[in-house]
């Protein structure tokens, strides 16, 4: 599974890629944009939105992009590392139980 995470504190962009490495998935982390935002994406199985710590520029190129690859966004309020621990166990959860 490829994720792509927006947003998000940079001092936490290692641990992010580490927390999704545990659960056996590819991860790309955008904390800022820069101008190829867009082109860099690519086609993740999920996004994953940090809202609280995203500017609504890249908000919305990132919800833009996604629509346009019909990828799911997950919303996370908070950028803590166990917020995306939480997500990634349930999304993991989810896909063992066939849904």
């Amino acid at each position: 599974m490829s994720i792509v995470i927006v947003g998000g504190n940079e001092r936490m962009e290692r641990e992010y890629v580490d927390i999704c490495g545990k659960y056996g998935c590819k991860a790309k982390v955008f904390t800022k944009e820069n101008g190829s935002f867009r082109k860099k994406i690519g086609s993740p199985d999920l996004l994953v939105v940090f809202t609280n710590t995203v500017s609504h520029k890249m908000l919305i190129s990132a919800s833009q992009e996604a629509k346009k690859r019909r990828v799911p966004i997950a919303h996370l309020k908070t950028g803590s590392a166990s917020a995306l621990n939480d997500l990634l166990l349930d999304k993991i959860n989810e896909k063992n139980s066939g849904g």
